[in-house]
This record gives structure tokens, C-alpha cells and sequence, in this order.
């Protein structure tokens, strides 16, 4: 580092990307990235005369993305926010919603950005260690003065929460903001959405990048009441006001209109998700229960680092923690149908069974 970086940042620990190589070619099972390519309506979209339009300003409101996220989900334009990104969201959600008198929480195996946030606005944060199994148990934030992260699914894990356990964390502070990270709840995990009708303390954060085949566009959103939107837009319009481009803006809104696409890309990673669940388990793999689209498997004939490496020298990208409770694990996100059954094969082979 520079000797003129202030001594506020020096300390930071950057979050870590997944890997992105181009030494060679890989099956790329790392990121959680989708096997299928945008919907064609997307492409469709992207036309040679709305590209001319780069020359212009994005339209900083998003209207619309906004108005085809609000139908989609039953909601009014008011209670949608998007972002570059869900981080971005979720960053503007640490940075409007936590201070001195109350910080975030959130537990110790996680979305490895939020303690990330946490450090770089300055605050204060409550950790609170998922069960032995690791479940996260609502019932250990119930009486915490802080701003509640719950990722829902769980990453790297990939197991939930039930939407009632949410419920009653919001229903025991109402003057506690929950927000509920559901980057991967597309993948049959219940969205917490439909609680937005009773409750004004919950913001829902989702994106594109899974679910919707556009990790390359950066697009996420913000679900929530009118206030809550209305408190991230102050801080978005103090940062960047144009943060998301206009191509991005119109994939996204061609995304969210083609359910059909949605729905059948979901559902095929869902199957595709049971099958390598029941061949990793006969190789002896225990795998966490996950409603993602990865999984998070550990065996006891191969550390998870031996693990990763020697996947990667195969051509196979998978994702590996050095942290505690979790370096017996590597994260391996679903991919094609085709891709899972060279990963078993390898594995296979690996472990000589």
C-alpha cells in the first residue's frame, strides 16, 4: 500500500472474489454462476440501436426496471430499489441502517462480504455462531439492538431459514430493520417477499446474477416499504446516481418479464442439484441440505483443500474456505448436467472409489 492510504482503510481485509483464470480452460463450478445463457428476449433486447445509445446517461431512476421488478412481485415502484449489484444494495443498506448505537449482526458463516461492510463503515458488529449443524436459529438475534443480515439461503451453506422464524424476528422489534439477503432463493426456498404486506422493518435484497443468467450485467434490488426504499435512494443519489448502465437496465427488465425462461432454467438446475446430491452421497460425500444453486459437501477421504486443488489441476474449478469450522468443505455450484457428471466421474477417480 501507499504511505498515503489513511489509516482508516489500511486495515480493511478486501472480500475474494471467486477465482476467474484464463490460464486454461475450465469447468467452472466456483462462482454460482448459471449453466444457461441469458433469456434470448435479453438479447433481443441489447439491439444495435440502444447500444448507439451509450453516448447518453443511464436513466437514474431505472422506471423501467423498477416498474417491471414492482409488477413481477405485486409491489408499487416505491418499494423497488435496484443496484449494481446486490452488494451495492446491501452495502447502502449497512451504511443507512447501522451506527454507533446499533450495528449489524450477523452470523459467523456467511456471505463473506458483510463483515467486509462492516469494517469499511466503521461499525460495530454483532457475530452470532450458526448451530453445531449449521443452522441459524432466529432465536439467538431475537433480542439484539442491532441491524439483523440474514442470507436466506445461507452461503456457503445453502440451508434456510423458515419464513416464519422471520417473521417472528420482525414481529419482536418492529423498530429493528431485518434485512433478508435471497440471492439464492430462486432455487426452491420460499421468499420472505410476501411479508413486506404486514411488515415495514424488513427489506428483501435479491439480483440478477443467479437465477436470472446475468452475473455479467450487475443488477440487483431492494425490496421493501416506501421509507426504506426512500432512505437507500438517499444514500445511493450521495454516491452514484447513475449506477446502473443503460444496457443493464434493459436486460434486466427483459429478464424479469420472461417467466417462462426463469422458470425453466430454475427448475433444471433444481434436478440437476438432486442428482449431484445423490451421487456425491454414494461416493460417501456428507452434503449440507441446500435450496441454492450449490452445494457445500465434505468427505473424510480428502481434505477440502487437497480437494479443491487437485479438482483444479483436473480442469475443475470448485470453492474453498481457509476459515474455521468449514475447511473440510468445498462450495461446488451447480452447472450443467453435463459438467455434474464429469465432477462425480473426477471425483471418483480421485478418491478411488
Amino acid at each position: 500500500m501507499s504511505r498515503f492510504l489513511c489509516p482508516a482503510v489500511s486495515g480493511l481485509a478486501p472480500y475474494t472474489p471467486g477465482e476467474q483464470p484464463r490460464d486454461m480452460r475450465y469447468i467452472k463450478l466456483n462462482t454460482n454462476e448459471s449453466p444457461f445463457p441469458p433469456s434470448p428476449k435479453v438479447v433481443e433486447a441489447l439491439n444495435k440501436e440502444e447500444r448507439q445509445k451509450l453516448r447518453l446517461y443511464s436513466d437514474p431512476t431505472c422506471k423501467d426496471l423498477v416498474d417491471a421488478i414492482a409488477k413481477r412481485y405485486g409491489l408499487t415502484p416505491e418499494q423497488v430499489l435496484p443496484g449494481n449489484g446486490s452488494d451495492e444494495n446491501l452495502a447502502f443498506a449497512f451504511r443507512a441502517f447501522c451506527d454507533d448505537s446499533r450495528g449489524p449482526a450477523y452470523a459467523d458463516i456467511t456471505y463473506g462480504f458483510y463483515k467486509v461492510w462492516a469494517k469499511l463503515w466503521e461499525l460495530k458488529p454483532t457475530v452470532v455462531p450458526l448451530r453445531e449443524d449449521f443452522s441459524l436459529c432466529v432465536d439467538d438475534y431475537m433480542d439484539l439492538n442491532a441491524t439483523l443480515f440474514i442470507a436466506n439461503p445461507n452461503a456457503p451453506t445453502g440451508m434456510t431459514v423458515p419464513v416464519e422464524d422471520i417473521r417472528r424476528l420482525l414481529a419482536r422489534d418492529r423498530d429493528r430493520v431485518v434485512v433478508v439477503d435471497e440471492a439464492y432463493v430462486d432455487f426452491g426456498a420460499e421468499s420472505c417477499v410476501p411479508l413486506l404486506k404486514e411488515f415495514d422493518n424488513l427489506m428483501v435484497v435479491q439480483t440478477f446474477s443467479k437465477s436470472r443468467s446475468l452475473a455479467g450485467a450487475r443488477l440487483g434490488f431492494s425490496l421493501g416499504s416506501p421509507e426504506l426504499i426512500s432512505d437507500l435512494n438517499r444514500i445511493k443519489y450521495s454516491f452514484n446516481p447513475y449506477n446502473i448502465n443503460r444496457l443493464s437496465i434493459l436486460a434486466g427488465k427483459a429478464a424479469m418479464e420472461d417467466e417462462d425462461y426463469f422458470r425453466t432454467c430454475t427448475g433444471a438446475i433444481q434436478a440437476t442439484r438432486a442428482w449431484t446430491v445423490e451421487a456425491l452421497e454414494k461416493l460417501g460425500f456428507q452434503v449440507l441440505p441446500s435450496q441454492s444453486n450449490f452445494l457445500f459437501a465434505r468427505t473424510d477421504k480428502c481434505k477440502g483443500e487437497m480437494l479443491y486443488k487437485q479438482l483444479k489441476e483436473r480442469g475443475i474449478l470448485v470453492r474453498w474456505f481457509d476459515a474455521d469450522r468449514i475447511r473440510d468443505f468445498v462450495r461446488i455450484t451447480i452447472g450443467a448436467q453435463e459438467d455434474m457428471e464429469t465432477l462425480v466421474a473426477t471425483v471418483s477417480d480421485l478418491l478411488e472409489v
